[in-house]
């Protein structure tokens, strides 16, 4: 016969190695950061229906294996005291796996805002369907940015796509900056149609930079659209575009080098 404290030892013992087993046996959540405002601007410029007020912002997400997905932005504008005379939700395009967001947007207000901030609603993370290297850039060349006398400034260039499918529409944003790094302004548009090795041109304009605004250098990135990642990521799945076409015009080796110097190795 069993001793009755004994006999409750061993229950305890037993309650405690089914909930640590319990415990092992559960997925462990990864801790997701939450996107950052890295950097954001505004600019306002007189209309005719009275003020016009531009901004730019970038958008960084740290979690390299999940797409920010379902962000608004939210654009408020004060006068001097303090009440808000502009208030305007953006929603946003998915923020990329240990990627970026660059956005512009313009809305018009019919006082002129003290102080124009930007904030942005949590996202929606969703983990992405392949390894981070696999989502590629979209290839910027020829970029030129011409200053108008209006005061804009016109940026043109060409977008390429590095995957195997056709991507039906891209959108295009171009941040200027001063010497020092410091973000002026921006803009953005659409390219349709953007087949692999047959890059478009494409034109925007960046409206509202102060008078006194030296521009020195101009980022120009370009995504697929959309509040979610699906369309980037059914690019990735189809593959990206070989980087190496032409056929050799040289003779192969011999003998294959690789394999003879392993063999001297071994000996």
């Amino acid at each position: 016969m069993i001793p009755r404290s004994r006999t409750v030892s061993l229950l305890a013992l037993g309650a405690i190695c089914l909930a640590g087993c319990a415990s092992e046996e559960r997925p462990v959540k990864p801790q997701l950061k939450p996107l950052a405002l890295k950097e954001q601007v505004s600019n306002i410029v007189k209309s005719a229906d009275g003020y016009a007020v531009n901004w730019a912002g970038v958008l960084t997400n740290a979690n390299p294996w999940h797409f920010g997905e379902h962000v608004v932005a939210t654009i408020v504008g004060q006068d001097a005291k303090g009440a808000e005379v502009l208030k305007l939700d953006q929603p946003l395009d998915a923020v990329p796996p240990g990627g970026s967001l660059a956005f512009t947007g313009q809305a018009p207000t019919s006082v002129k805002p003290a102080k124009v901030t930007i904030q942005y609603r949590p996202a929606q993370w969703r983990q992405a369907a392949r390894i981070p290297s696999a989502f590629r850039p979209f290839p910027i060349s020829r970029v030129q940015t011409l200053p108008q006398k209006d005061g804009t400034y016109l940026i043109t260039g060409y977008v390429d796509n590095p995957y195997q499918m056709p991507v039906s529409s891209l959108v295009v944003t171009a941040m200027l900056r001063d010497k020092s790094g410091k973000l002026l302004g921006g803009g953005d548009t659409f390219v349709d149609d953007v087949k692999p090795g047959s890059p478009p041109r494409f034109v925007l304009s960046v409206l509202g930079l102060p008078k006194n605004a030296k521009v020195a250098k101009t980022e120009v990135t370009a995504r697929t659209w959309g509040s979610t990642g699906r369309p980037y990521e059914e690019l990735a799945l189809a593959g990206t575009v070989p980087m190496h076409t032409v056929k050799p015009t040289t003779e192969p080796f011999a003998v294959d080098r690789s394999t003879a110097v392993v063999s001297e190795l071994k000996q």
